[in-house]
């Protein structure tokens, strides 16, 4: 009863560890997917988060900083993307492409160009990462340590949830998102400057997708690395899908697959399962719901197309 209750405390744990980057990620692209523009440009931009993260980390040597300042390097690759869309017309789905080489190529680059040619960034001492709550309050090892003592954001992330599900229900920017993202003409008729609300709405998903990789370095491992979001951004675009663009969707959605990637780092112990397959399971997981529940979620009706300020 005791393994039990033990491994069920260590695989919460790793669910709260596995879900924040998703689900910063998912509400980043919740936004600039309800307002019109795709955005599958995720995963570049929660690599260039990760990799600031990483180096203000260092550089800091405060979490929140290097978190803060990786939101914003995020948000810049938001305003490349926007640029291009918005502005210049540019397929969307081409931009997003472009964006997902530029994020980890610039990455790599740059950590090659200021750690003498290596690819991953030094290790972070603890102090640099973000904090973690009722460190040492439990016995370590116990049910509530296992629990608890995760970094801060883990459960500040269900917070920053509730705060977009405000803006984007109980708001009048809100409105003008979800209105901009489904018939964009009348909107303008109606004296809504699209253009403005679909700019805010993509660098805000980059700022969130930056927050997203910045996780990752400074709280699940201490460094850069170039494999370092593997797939991440892509299973938070696949969550949005299957939250039908929704922040309490989307938020359903992670921590389903974050609970599998719990799972996965539980199974991985076991030397009785072949780690290659163990490591499929939040892949597999994502391609079902994909298949399943694609064709049920409501995309924006304007999503994706193009839109022209009448002169």
């Amino acid at each position: 009863m005791d393994v039990l209750i033990k491994n069920l405390g260590l695989l919460i744990n790793a669910t709260l560890i596995a879900t924040p980057p998703l689900l910063l990620a998912a509400l980043g692209s919740c936004f600039s997917e309800r307002s019109g523009v795709v955005n599958i440009g995720i995963e570049g931009m929660m690599t260039i988060g990760a990799f600031t993260g990483a180096v203000m980390g260092l550089v800091s040597g405060n979490g929140w900083i290097a978190f803060f300042c990786a939101g914003l390097a995020g948000a810049l690759f938001g305003v490349i993307h926007a640029v291009a869309c918005i502005s210049f017309h540019a397929d969307q789905t081409i931009a997003g492409t472009a964006i997902n080489f530029l994020g980890p190529g610039l990455a790599v680059f740059l950590c090659k160009a200021m750690f003498d040619n290596s690819s991953d960034t030094p290790a972070m001492d603890t102090s640099c990462k973000l904090p973690k709550l009722f460190e040492g309050v439990f016995p370590t090892g116990s049910f509530w340590s296992n629990v608890l003592n995760v970094y801060s954001m883990a459960y500040l992330v269900f917070i920053v949830a509730f705060v977009c599900w405000f803006v984007f229900y109980k708001t009048k920017f809100g409105t003008h998102l979800r209105a901009v993202g489904e018939h964009p003409e009348a909107c303008e008729s109606l004296g809504i400057d699209v253009y403005k609300v679909r700019y805010i709405c993509v660098i805000l998903s980059g700022f969130m997708a930056g927050l997203g990789g910045a996780f990752v370095t400074l709280a699940t491992i201490n460094q850069f690395r170039p494999s370092v979001i593997v797939g991440q951004g892509f299973i938070a675009i696949a969550a949005v899908i299957f939250g039908k663009f929704s922040p309490g969707g989307a938020m359903k959605a992670c921590l389903l697959f974050g609970l599998c990637s719990g799972i996965k780092t539980l199974a991985g112990q076991s030397n009785t399962i072949s780690p290659n397959l163990v490591s499929m399971i939040p892949y597999i997981v994502t391609i079902l719901a994909l298949v399943l529940f694609v064709g049920k979620a409501h995309t924006p009706a304007a999503n994706g197309k193009i839109f022209v300020k009448s002169k």
